[in-house]
């Protein structure tokens, strides 16, 4: 999976925080919903749009960034 293919950034859009492409969805808000208990299926009934390989890219996104392979992204 590559993570650019789900997540982009744009200063125009959230502040510049990272969100799910087409959406202004931040990163931050999904990966907060798992870390409270909220599963996959859940988040996926509250925001219909959305696939799971969109919340698995956040989960991906977050240990890229903790690894320090990704520095920014990019739109």
């Amino acid at each position: 999976m590559n993570v650019n293919d789900y997540i982009g950034s744009d200063p125009k859009i959230m502040f510049g925080k990272p969100v799910l492409k087409g959406t202004r969805i931040p990163v931050e808000l999904l990966l907060e919903k798992l870390a409270m208990g909220e599963t996959i299926e859940q988040i996926l009934l509250s925001y219909p749009k959305l696939k799971k390989e969109s919340i698995l890219a956040c989960l991906l996104y977050a240990t890229l960034v903790l690894k320090n392979e990704i520095i920014s992204s990019a739109a």
